[in-house]
């Protein structure tokens, strides 16, 4: 009877060794918490509209009605050129109207009484028609001597003087409407799934140090760089105090509180070249690599797109100990840190 006794002591003995051989390692849970987003960018100025005012036609300026630096609004005359040709041609084009259109009448009372064939009657119109479409080319020339503002907004300095030939080439000024300034910047690849139409935008100028100018986000840019891996976005920004002028350079936030995610200690994290990966402990302590995909990171923690489902365990400290498929002894994550 000794001798069996002696041989479950030997196998007690052995499994207790097994168990002690189980490295001991730190978890920490995945959980999801307030994780608001809060990216910086650098983003350019731009006019909500902006053209050169150029000529149509060539020809001599003969009066310049903008102010430099001064509002105008849609539809306001800024400059008149030589107009004395174009009025000819519009008073030769109404009075061949004003003939044909009267032949026209005529032929259709001839025509009633049988007086007038109708190819000749199809004719007149046919004339009539074309005089009507030459007294509309006449008059678009016409409006070309005169160039007017296409939106409302604030002119830049002028380029012409009286007397100056210009033609379609010539820049006269500048029309930029900045009530509304335009801001793109780029971002990074990894927010696109957060940002959206509306998000609200804070925006600063060296030129301004003590303003903020905000606005939101109004549109996205549908292509991601394939170099610098990263999304045009723009952003509407008030501008009524007349702050920021076109091509500034300003430092842009973006805010959103009300954003969620799954996070989890920074130290769990394991790069394996182009790859994330973490060491999750299952209920029976055995030990899972897998890999995952981060988001934003802030200090000790960083955010799980992909790969971790809330409360699944990983391990934090003694990843070097660990190995998938086998099993580990949790200890508690110390200073009241999550870990089962």
């Amino acid at each position: 009877m000794k001798k069996p006794i002696a041989v479950l002591g030997f196998v007690a003995l052995v499994s207790g060794v097994a168990a002690q051989e189980a490295p001991e390692v730190v978890v920490a849970r995945a959980t999801i918490v307030d994780f608001p987003l809060s990216v910086e960018a650098l983003g350019n100025a731009k006019a909500n509209e902006s053209v050169d005012l150029r000529p149509k036609i060539t020809s001599t300026v003969t009066a310049i009605r903008l102010r430099e630096g001064e509002r105008v609004e849609a539809g306001e005359i800024l400059v008149e050129l030589e107009n004395t040709e174009a009025l000819a041609q519009v008073a030769a084009a109404r009075a061949a109207l004003v003939d044909s259109e009267s032949q026209y009448q005529r032929s259709q009372e001839l025509y009633r009484s049988r007086a007038v064939a109708e190819s000749q009657l199809q004719q007149l119109e046919a004339r009539r028609d074309a005089d009507r479409a030459a007294v509309a080319a006449a008059e678009a020339r016409l409006a070309d001597t005169v160039i007017r503002a296409p939106f409302a907004g604030r002119v830049g300095l002028r380029r012409i003087s009286v007397g100056s030939l210009v033609n379609a080439s010539t820049v006269i000024t500048t029309l930029d409407d900045t009530a509304t300034i335009k801001l793109d910047f780029d971002v990074a690849e990894t927010f696109i799934s957060r940002i959206v139409v509306g998000l609200s935008v804070v925006a600063r100028s060296v030129a301004w140090p003590d303003v903020q100018f905000r606005g939101t986000v109004s549109s996205i840019d549908t292509r991601v760089d394939p170099i610098s891996r990263t999304l045009t976005v723009r952003a509407l920004i008030d501008n009524q105090g007349d702050y920021l002028r076109p091509g500034m350079f300003l430092t842009v936030t973006l805010l959103k509180d009300d954003v969620r995610a799954l996070v989890i200690p920074e130290q769990a994290v394991v790069p394996e070249r182009s790859k994330q990966q973490v060491f999750v402990v299952g209920d029976g302590g055995l030990v899972e690599l897998r890999e995952i995909q981060t988001g934003r990171r802030r200090p000790g923690q960083v955010e799980v797109l992909e790969g971790l489902s809330a409360g699944e365990r990983v391990i934090v400290e003694g990843t070097q100990k660990a190995r998938p498929g086998e099993s580990v002894r949790v200890r508690p994550m110390p200073q009241g840190g999550s870990s089962s």
